[in-house]
């Protein structure tokens, strides 16, 4: 049983709901491919019109990589990393694709829905928020700790000059006198 459904852009995408234990297509081994994803097509990413505003932009190329660094590798959630049954018990195949269809339907929408409330209000206070410690790190931060690092400078030479003297020869001395002890386990 085939079930035609529109896409987003109006295109049809076909389902197959027959039962896989029904046909004896997958005989050799291999997983009968899904139907239900529709992948998208070449001519529609070409026809993608952007002002020159976008086409000189530095961030064009995160449109398509948005994790570039790999930060949120752990939220790569898929259907069967949530849901499994044992080969004991199984659903019948209908409500497994049904199930797997609605899982990754409503994950995606709530998804958008949830990034459309919140995506633009946590921008602004993140972007606030750097925007704030950056320049708190520029002009505060760094120019107080390059002072104190000229007006300690004396501190340093004094401390370079304390480990050199004491510290160095005292654990070189200990570790040549500890350097003739050898340890031997024997078996009873």
């Amino acid at each position: 049983m085939n079930t035609m459904i529109k896409g987003e852009d109006s295109e049809e995408v076909e389902i197959d709901l027959e039962d896989s234990s029904d046909s004896d297509e997958f005989d050799n081994g291999e997983e009968p491919e899904t139907l239900w994803r529709a992948h998208p097509s070449l001519e529609e990413e070409e026809d993608v019109h952007t002002s020159t505003m976008v086409e000189i932009s530095d961030t064009k190329p995160l449109i398509n990589v948005r994790d570039p660094r790999g930060i949120n590798d752990c939220l790569k959630v898929t259907f069967e990393d949530v849901i499994a049954e044992p080969v004991s018990l199984r659903s019948g195949d209908r409500v497994w694709i049904w199930s797997h269809a609605l899982f990754e339907v409503s994950r995606v929408w709530i998804y958008r829905v949830v990034t459309i409330l919140l995506a633009i209000p946590i921008s602004i206070i993140s972007g606030l928020l750097f925007a704030i410690l950056s320049c708190l790190h520029i002009w505060i931060v760094g120019p107080c700790s390059h002072c104190v690092l000229i007006g300690a400078h004396w501190l340093q030479s004094l401390w370079s000059i304390v480990l050199g003297i004491v510290v160095r020869p005292f654990f070189s001395s200990a570790g040549r006198c500890c350097g003739g002890f050898s340890v031997h386990l024997a078996k009873e």
